[in-house]
């Protein structure tokens, strides 16, 4: 029993200079860069072309345009008058933006058009709001 408990307190105490000498490395180690955010990409990744306020035509008729990201123009644009081109692209989530809820299957096809979504139009409240979650 006495070498059991010996073994068991050996053991324990190596564990423990193990922890320690760990937390001191970590402690030594220099701080790592913060890590960039990250865009998922997903099959809607999209770009957008910043510029600066000295860009050239080209540029500025693309402000607020949205690309599929394997869809977008290359920089410098080819009808870039700059002597050296400043544009460079914002990464979105996702081309589209806004409460856009039109139908997938465009107007007259399966579903129809819905239009945009602007404010609640039905007068009376969900009906299915005090239904048991159960029941579907």
């Amino acid at each position: 029993m006495k070498v059991f408990l010996m073994i068991l307190a050996g053991l324990a105490l190596l564990a423990w200079l193990g922890l320690r000498r760990r937390a001191a490395a970590r402690q030594q180690q220099p701080a790592r860069p913060a890590a960039r955010k990250r865009i998922e990409n997903t099959a809607y990744h999209a770009v957008s072309i910043k510029f600066s306020k000295d860009a050239c035509a080209a540029a500025k008729g693309l402000t607020g345009r949205r690309f599929l990201a394997n869809e977008a123009p290359r920089l410098p644009l080819p009808d870039c008058d700059a002597g050296q081109c400043q544009c460079h692209f914002t990464h979105h989530p996702d081309r589209r933006s806004g409460k856009d809820r039109r139908s997938p299957f465009g107007r007259g096809a399966i579903g129809g058009g819905t239009g945009r979504f602007d404010r609640e139009r039905r007068g009376t409240p969900d009906r299915r709001r005090d239904a048991d979650p159960d029941d579907f």
